[in-house]
């Protein structure tokens, strides 16, 4: 069984992206558009789980589909799109994840989405004291029960990403 695990920022978390960054370029080369470090690991000061959520941007969504094997080879697991359209999701790691990549086409909405609350708690104090909060009591109250720490989020996340669009002007 997983393990919620709530820890304060890190700052190898950010080299921890830059390496990976670097595989996926290496691996995938001009199919690749761009990198994006997102979640709770990418926000200085942010306590999170230390899995590195990353969106790799890419030309063509369907070839990503192709890149299983060799992604297997490198520790990842592919998981379709695991409930968002116009995503593929590839996981490092089973009860130990390092790893979460959010591969998305070029031009989907969900990458400013994303972008748009990481920036949000960059820059707002705030929202990111309250998230960080929230997070470590969530672990402390359902240190195995992952689902009932991520539905405990749910609602603040909803509130945070919609001051996040509307300060970013997407709303």
């Amino acid at each position: 069984m997983r393990q919620v695990k709530v820890q304060p920022y890190q700052k190898r978390w950010r080299g921890a992206f830059l390496e990976e960054r670097r595989v996926l370029f290496d691996l995938f080369g001009e199919n690749i558009v761009d990198v994006h470090h997102i979640g709770s690991t990418a926000v200085e000061g942010m306590a999170a789980k230390p899995v590195i959520d990353m969106i790799p941007v890419v030309k063509h969504l369907e070839s990503v589909d192709d890149w299983d094997p060799l992604m297997k080879q490198i520790g990842y697991v592919p998981n379709g799109e695991n409930g968002i359209k116009g995503r593929r999701f590839f996981q490092k790691g089973e009860e130990d994840r390092t790893h979460h990549l959010h591969f998305y086409q070029q031009g989907s909405e969900e990458i400013e989405r994303h972008l748009a609350f990481r920036d949000y708690l960059r820059n707002h104090e705030g929202a990111r004291d309250r998230y960080s909060r929230l997070k470590g009591n969530l672990s402390a109250q359902y240190p195995y029960d992952i689902e009932a720490y991520i539905n405990g989020k749910s609602s603040l996340v909803r509130e945070i990403e919609q001051l996040a669009l509307k300060w970013r002007g997407l709303l």
